[in-house]
């Protein structure tokens, strides 16, 4: 806006003169305007005083600020319309976005930073931390690999293969790299106190007994017969066919107990495979003695059944079985897996083949005499319902 040499009230006093019978002319030559100037005066202050004319150049300034406030204020909308459905909490979310806003909007870090809610030192901010691009791959591999492992088991693999960092930034990157393992539909729990069966602890103290089931690829069922350690959480054997027999289940036992030996007990449910002459007769020949649940209690064969559940959800569901052979191999593989690689969070994250070579060796030593009492720790530390003292087993 072009500025006058005239202020307010020096007009206001020339049309003063004017109204007093001065001429126009005189007046323009005397001040040095046009006659031009001076009607455009005469038209906007005519009749006016000095404190008149105060008041409408305030009303004039106050207008011209409020028609220039929205002009100012629409970058700043248009920019928050931008971040209206954007989540802006953490740092390097703000710096993202402040980045982003100064490059389609053309603002000022300052101004961008108001908008944001951003210190401007935090988005000047360069960390020094060491780039961890190696240890983002090894793990992204290693979930790749074991689909249904969650952190805790990832960290105890980077640990065994030298890796330092701690478990809070492992659980960071698994976090931020989106590899969280899809819970399943958990079936429903049993209400009610439980008491855990004590078992001793040793290896062979215990065995447990289920069958899974799973098809192919063309849609023909088979079963794998699993047996599993009670003590050592070991994996015995899993015996995969289309049919499994109480012929078969005998078999397969006594070639069992001539490479691991003899178990204190047996427990397995009511299947008729388990329940048939075949198997009562074995029992009696080995004098083996074997413990049937309750009906519809399968909670009291926990053990296996948390083994078929983990079976189910790391193997069977992953792998599309081709053939017979075809599954006779990888659940080979991934019982020896388990039983050597893989870390069991009630072992203390140690694998069953370390836990069971613990146990043997404390059982080798000579054992402290304690003539205070005559029961002695056999292991440390021993899985839940297993007790640390030799005891006898109280089953059922």
């Amino acid at each position: 806006m072009k500025r006058t040499r005239f202020t307010d009230e020096q007009i206001i006093g020339i049309l003063a003169e004017h109204e007093t019978g001065a001429k126009c002319a005189d007046l323009c030559r005397k001040h040095g305007m046009s006659e031009g100037t001076f009607y455009n005066w005469k038209a906007k202050f005519g009749g006016m005083t000095v404190s008149e004319a105060k008041r409408l150049k305030a009303l004039e300034d106050e207008n011209a600020k409020l028609k220039k406030l929205p002009a100012e204020q629409m970058p700043d909308l248009a920019a928050m319309k931008d971040l209206v459905f954007k989540k802006v909490v953490e740092p390097a979310v703000k710096r993202e976005a402040v980045a982003y806003l100064r490059a389609e909007h053309g603002l000022s870090e300052r101004r961008v930073c108001h908008i944001v809610g951003a210190d401007r030192t935090m988005i000047r901010y360069r960390s020094r931390r060491a780039s961890d691009t190696v240890l983002r791959g090894r793990l992204r591999d290693l979930a790749d690999e074991r689909r249904r492992f969650g952190y805790r088991r990832l960290f105890v693999l980077l640990r065994r293969e030298g890796e330092p960092s701690g478990i809070n930034r492992i659980y960071r990157l698994y976090r931020e790299q989106g590899l969280t393992v899809r819970k399943r539909k958990a079936r429903g729990k049993a209400v009610g106190t439980r008491a855990p069966i004590l078992v001793e602890a040793r290896p062979n103290a215990r065995w447990s007994l289920d069958f899974v089931h799973d098809q192919f690829a063309d849609g023909q069922r088979f079963r794998v017969l699993d047996v599993v350690d009670d003590v050592t959480r070991e994996c015995l054997a899993a015996i995969s066919d289309t049919s499994i027999s109480g012929r078969r289940v005998a078999r397969e036992l006594t070639a069992l107990i001539e490479r691991r030996g003899k178990p204190g007990m047996i427990v397995s449910d009511n299947g008729t495979e388990l329940t048939g002459n075949a198997i009562l007769r074995w029992c009696s020949e080995r004098r083996i003695e074997w413990h049937y649940i309750a009906p519809g209690k399968p909670m009291q064969n926990g053990f296996v059944e948390s083994f078929n559940g983990r079976m189910r959800d790391e193997l069977l569901t992953e792998t599309m079985f081709r053939n017979l052979a075809h599954a006779r191999v990888v659940i080979a593989a991934w019982a020896a897996d388990y039983n050597t690689e893989r870390p069991h969070s009630a072992l203390d994250y140690q694998t069953p083949a370390d836990y069971a070579r613990t146990l043997t060796a404390a059982i080798a030593r000579p054992a402290a005499r304690d003539e205070s009492s005559a029961r002695r720790a056999i292991a440390q530390p021993a899985p839940n319902g297993v007790n640390k003292n030799r005891a006898p087993v109280a089953a059922g």
